[in-house]
């Protein structure tokens, strides 16, 4: 059985970059000769990205495919912890993971990338980056006032106080999807039946099939949940 390929405690940052990991999960990627896809969750902070994702990564496990998961807080503290929050370095974040997914991707792998994106442009960007593989925009539909209740952390809280500039969903704006592949509702339904629905699309569109070899899910496969502003 093969492992997921992972973004490690270990991994260095952006000016300490390593390509041989990189090698190592873009040969993964391809491994089984399937056809690849980025599935790009974006939504406002706390709307439910990273738990859909993970629920999805395990669900694509469990059929027999290999998988990656970018998570964009991740990313940022691992290999861009010199980046801020403006709207250039936001855009410099989110065109990093669009490069990495699109290696994966056209190397045949699936990949799951989970970021605020805020900024239409920004992910139109990573589209036109990734594509002709595939690629799909998922739109995590949070309210405002249900991520807020959500944020365990007190972030959108304390942007409110003036404490964070640039907060999405405050003082910083959020650009929805015009025509997303896939809207979720994290209010009605749970991230298990949103992960599904991401699953069945992939499948129908013969990206996703069953009989492959197994893969084994491990427990660093996120390094933790995301909850920030990225």
């Amino acid at each position: 059985m093969r492992t997921v390929p992972v973004f490690r405690e270990d991994s260095p940052g952006l000016d300490g970059w390593q390509p041989a990991f990189l090698d190592d999960a873009l040969a993964l990627a391809g491994a089984d000769g399937r056809g690849g896809v980025c599935v790009w969750l974006t939504g406002l902070p706390c709307s439910g990205k990273t738990t859909t994702a993970l629920a999805l990564a395990a669900g694509i496990v469990g059929q027999g495919r290999q998988v990656t998961l970018l998570d964009g807080d991740i990313v940022r503290a691992q290999f861009a912890r010199g980046l801020g929050f403006s709207r250039a370095e936001r855009d410099a974040n989110v065109h990093f993971v669009g490069r990495v997914a699109a290696e994966m991707a056209w190397r045949g792998g699936i990949v799951i990338c989970a970021l605020v994106s805020p900024y239409a442009a920004a992910r139109d960007r990573v589209r036109g980056l990734v594509e002709p593989a595939g690629f799909v925009e998922v739109f995590v539909d949070t309210p405002l006032e249900v991520a807020e209740a959500r944020d365990v952390k007190g972030m959108y809280a304390r942007a409110r106080r003036g404490e964070i500039a640039g907060f999405t969903g405050v003082n910083d704006p959020y650009e929805a999807p015009l025509r997303p592949e896939i809207t979720l509702d994290t209010v009605g339904r749970t991230p298990a039946e949103n992960a599904a629905r991401i699953a069945r699309y992939i499948q129908e569109k013969g990206w996703l099939r069953d009989g492959a070899a197994g893969a084994v899910l491990p427990e660093n496969f996120v390094l933790a949940a995301g909850k920030g502003n990225t």
